[in-house]
């Protein structure tokens, strides 16, 4: 959750960083009001506590002067029956507040470049130099076909669109990358998980998923409990109103699991092959880290997630999302995009983010730094979406009679 104690020290200065991010000025009119309202509302109860507290010792001295506490017991008695109503007034100007906090967004860093959506997001490097086709390149799902490897049909009929079946070598090779990008990341020092694939709303609260994406979720009914969007979610709230020690730090975690989104925003998006699906796979990287050391961590995610790249042989480039693209959570994103040739584009295979403390203020993960307990930092990011690298292999791999190659760095998983 943002810092409402900078907001409302700060409210200009926070205003112009949370417009930079898309936040209609609506809201943040609204904000200040209920500020406002919680403010008058604690005022009044501290007014009416102070005179309680005022009269309250005046029995003593009437006691001593030998005066009758008749009257003042009467106004100590209306002015505590008076305060039960502020307090039930300020813990409800309290609670509005604290329901509005929690659908605005993360503050981007200073640093992150202006822009309204993916078409100012800037390119940093890229690494690695397309292949030269001598033939039209095919795209993924003309493969699929001609291979056999995704049967879209059977996957509509088993569940509905954006559903697929992977069948023989795609299957053989999904696994592959799931045990390779688990390797890689054990390598890289990040403990392995095998986490649930649902989570309550309490943990779906702490990492920024609800309340303001529950319409990208699929719930489970009659149940406190959603099947997960990614893995960022249980890995994050390992620690959910937990204090770590400071000498723990930087906790570093990975796990496979497959996600689940409605994708309610995309309606006419990639309807064709597998780029975007209500479920796939893929691997997360989460760390919760020291504040004066996360920046160091997230510098490590992205040139991580980039080595699984160049090691897969699969050409990509790295970009810094401007911040009307930046994702709700995240106060700074490096997305890494790869070629797709038979698009002809580059499309996201990987956003490793810093939330800086915003989903710890949410989950209450903290730190002792000697005395005080301190806010973490948590990073997350994709190493890698899985079925996005079988589409890269699939067209960057390809061969004219349409079959595939398989990169040398897979070879032993399969």
């Amino acid at each position: 959750m943002v810092d409402l104690r900078y907001i409302q020290d700060h409210f200009d200065a926070a205003s112009d960083r949370l417009l930079k991010k898309g936040v209609d000025r609506e809201i943040l009119s609204e904000l200040q009001g209920r500020f406002a309202k919680l403010k008058e509302a604690n005022a009044a109860l501290e007014a009416a506590q102070a005179e309680q507290n005022r009269l309250s010792k005046l029995f003593g001295v009437y006691k001593r002067e030998g005066r009758d506490i008749g009257e003042l017991k009467a106004k100590v008695d209306a002015n505590k029956a008076a305060i039960a109503p502020l307090q039930e007034t300020a813990r409800t100007a309290e609670s509005a507040l604290r329901e509005l906090a929690l659908t605005v967004p993360n503050f981007p860093d200073l640093s992150v470049p202006d822009g309204l959506d993916e078409a100012d997001n800037v390119e940093i490097r890229k690494v690695l130099t397309p292949r030269e086709f001598a033939f039209e390149p095919l795209e993924h799902w003309a493969l699929a076909e001609r291979n056999g490897w995704i049967d879209f049909e059977r996957g509509v009929k088993l569940a509905k669109s954006r559903f697929a079946v992977l069948r023989g070598e795609a299957a053989r090779l999904e696994r592959a990358l799931i045990n390779f990008f688990l390797d890689r990341n054990r390598r890289q020092g990040f403990e392995e998980l095998y986490v649930p694939f649902l989570s309550n709303s309490t943990m779906l609260q702490g990492t920024g998923q609800l309340p303001k994406f529950a319409d990208d979720l699929f719930k489970i009914e009659d149940e406190d409990l959603y099947l997960i969007p990614t893995a960022e979610v249980p890995l994050t709230n390992m620690y959910h109103d937990e204090i770590l020690r400071e000498d723990q730090l930087p906790v570093l975690m990975t796990a496979y699991t497959p996600c689940f989104r409605k994708e309610a925003g995309s309606a006419g998006r990639d309807t064709r092959g597998v780029i975007r699906q209500h479920q796939f796979d893929k691997v997360e990287m989460v760390a919760i880290a020291h504040p004066d050391t996360s920046d160091a961590v997230f510098e490590m995610m992205v040139q991580h997630a980039s080595d699984l790249l160049t090691e897969l042989g699969l050409p990509h480039r790295l970009v810094e999302l401007c911040g009307g693209d930046l994702g709700f959570s995240a106060a700074r994103t490096i997305d890494l995009e790869v070629w797709l040739p038979g698009q002809n584009t580059y499309r996201e295979i990987s956003s490793v983010s810093t939330t800086r403390d915003f989903q710890a203020r949410r989950a209450m993960i903290r730190f002792k730094d000697g005395k005080k307990n301190r806010l973490v930092h948590t990073l997350n990011g994709s190493a890698l979406a899985v079925g996005r690298t079988l589409v890269a292999i699939m067209e960057n791999y390809q061969n004219e009679d349409g079959s595939i190659e398989t990169p040398e760095a897979l070879k032993p998983y399969l």
